[in-house]
């Protein structure tokens, strides 16, 4: 089995090989030859982390490009701390993937929670949720969620526990996160960690409002896409938002992204 300290030895070696390569462009390597798709995808993410001057900008981005980038990787998400050590999702790819983390936040077990106490590089890996005598109750919940697989990375500072978080992978499929997916979600993990550290509006406080900003603009657009409805159909607000959530579920959509689609395309109804 593979020490963390080979994986320590691994990324280093990584960053000496490419580091130099990547200053004169991403799409070449130290002979001149392209870069593969992995190692671009890394160049493009980091300049996304770069550019973003916000947390949720910054979590966002990596969410979406860990999902690209892990083919293994149904279901992505963040766990952030907070002051109070209570812990929240602020971001994810579906919502599936934020009850699998409340389920850890509100047994106190799990491998997203264990990655943020975890000292090292706080790597927690499961390969069967069905079969995790470490998580004897979260297990046999999220299987019945519908996860099986799970591989969640400690957000800096590293070696240090409690973290700021963690980030965490998870799989619909039993093994369907290989052990090759861990030198991956490593790097990953450290992009984000930088950004997040050198993000000027790292604080709970700053993510709240961000979160509010969002639930606010969400709960604008159900709203006028109840009415759209209501004025179309004849029917009460209650039977409108009733259409909305039945085409959320039957779609596997969020549900404020049915309510926009409608609102851009109500001349279509």
């Amino acid at each position: 089995m593979t020490t963390e300290q080979e994986w320590a030895d691994d990324r280093q070696r990584f960053v000496a090989e490419w580091e130099p390569a990547l200053a004169d462009g991403p799409s070449r390597g130290l002979d001149g030859t392209r870069l593969g798709p992995l190692a671009q995808q890394f160049v493009v993410l980091s300049e996304a982390l770069l550019a973003a001057d916000t947390v949720a900008e910054v979590l966002d981005r990596v969410v979406r490009a860990t999902k690209e980038i892990v083919p293994g990787a149904d279901l992505v998400s963040v766990t952030m701390r907070d002051p109070d050590e209570g812990f929240r999702t602020p971001v994810e790819t579906d919502p599936l993937a934020t009850r699998l983390d409340e389920l850890q936040y509100e047994m106190d077990e799990g491998p997203c929670v264990a990655a943020t106490r975890k000292q090292g590089f706080g790597l927690v890996f499961e390969r069967d949720l069905a079969d995790a005598p470490d998580f004897p109750r979260y297990g046999p919940a999220a299987v019945e969620l519908g996860a099986r697989g799970v591989l969640a990375v400690g957000l800096f500072p590293q070696g240090d526990a409690p973290r700021m978080g963690a980030l965490n992978l998870y799989s619909l499929s039993v093994g369907g996160l290989d052990d090759a997916d861990r030198d991956v979600a490593l790097v990953l993990a450290a992009h984000a960690s930088t950004a997040l550290a050198a993000t000027e509006a790292c604080s709970a406080a700053d993510l709240e409002a961000a979160q509010l900003r969002v639930a606010l603009q969400s709960r604008d657009v159900i709203g006028q896409a109840k009415g759209i409805l209501m004025e179309r159909r004849g029917i009460s607000a209650t039977e409108a938002f009733d259409v909305l959530r039945a085409a959320s579920q039957s779609l596997n959509v969020k549900l404020a992204t049915i309510a926009a689609t409608l609102v851009s395309r109500r001349g279509d109804l």
